[in-house]
């Protein structure tokens, strides 16, 4: 059998990669954004998943404005680092679970999600951060399963449909049956609020970030009352990727739990945000 331990939100803006690289993680300008790293390093050292779910979006690796699926999920052996033209440094491939993913994909287009599926996908920034993040080392890395989630062209997918495909991920893990019990934890990748361009470049709304992380225990389903338009109004041309923490979120199937948070800003004139969440049963 399979079961979710829990969901970890985590930002993913491509200049922490490189603050990691440079050692700077104890200059003041960091060290607010990765202290609050700490606690969710003690609850993965307890939970030990052995594979994580990513929910992130892809920004131009695999999908571009020509052709946009609206859900993809990998079922790769592997996850290669592409070359984003950031300057980051590519990082080692990442071990793929194959029969996960496929068992994913077969439950969710019989629950009806017609979602892209790719024998072949490369990794960004959106993977390679907050696996660094979590795994600093590396040594305790997980395989992964990626799914991706269109945050980057109209029409988004609306929060309402993000949740029930979270929903139907956490059922799809829980019929997965594996000898022995295979520990999974959901990551939603991105977020919060930031916009990178136009006349509100540099926009961060707080109020709306800490009503939303909040509502992730409280009410997990009151984002689902904002159509994508209001998103972008609320939360930033970017900060649409909150749909990656809701379709993580979502995935714990009923009530959780709040074991870490930590909120700084700005790095690189973004909302920064980490989240843990736990079933609270």
């Amino acid at each position: 059998m399979a079961r979710i331990v829990g969901s970890i939100m985590s930002t993913h803006v491509p200049v922490i990669l490189n603050a990691i690289t440079r050692h700077e993680e104890s200059e003041p300008y960091w060290k607010p954004f990765f202290d609050g790293y700490e606690d969710v390093h003690a609850w993965l050292d307890e939970v030990r998943p052995d594979v994580a779910v990513i929910v992130h979006n892809d920004h131009g690796m695999n999908f571009f404005l020509d052709k946009m699926p609206t859900f993809a999920v990998g079922c790769a052996p592997e996850y290669r680092h592409g070359d984003e033209g950031w300057g980051i440094p590519t990082v080692a491939p990442y071990p793929g679970d194959q029969d996960l993913s496929w068992h994913l994909v077969e439950s969710l287009i019989a629950d009806d999600f017609d979602v892209t599926t790719c024998q072949e996908m490369l990794v960004d920034h959106a993977v390679t951060n907050p696996m660094k993040l979590l795994w600093p080392d590396q040594e305790r890395a997980v395989r992964i399963v990626p799914v991706t989630v269109n945050t980057v062209m109209f029409p988004y997918p609306s929060a309402k449909r993000c949740f029930a495909l979270g929903e139907a991920i956490g059922r799809a893990v829980s019929s997965y049956r594996a000898e022995p019990e295979l520990r999974v934890v959901m990551i939603g990748s991105g977020g919060l609020s930031h916009q990178l361009e136009g006349t509100r470049a540099g926009y961060i709304n707080k109020a709306f970030d800490l009503d939303f992380v909040n509502s992730l225990t409280t009410d997990p389903t009151w984002v689902t009352q904002f159509s994508g338009e209001d998103l972008v109004k609320e939360s930033g041309s970017q900060g649409v990727e909150l749909l990656t923490w809701l379709t993580a979120r979502a995935a714990i199937l009923g009530a959780a739990r709040q074991v870490a948070w930590n909120y700084h800003i700005p790095i690189s004139n973004t909302a920064a945000g980490t989240l843990v969440l736990e079933p609270a049963a």
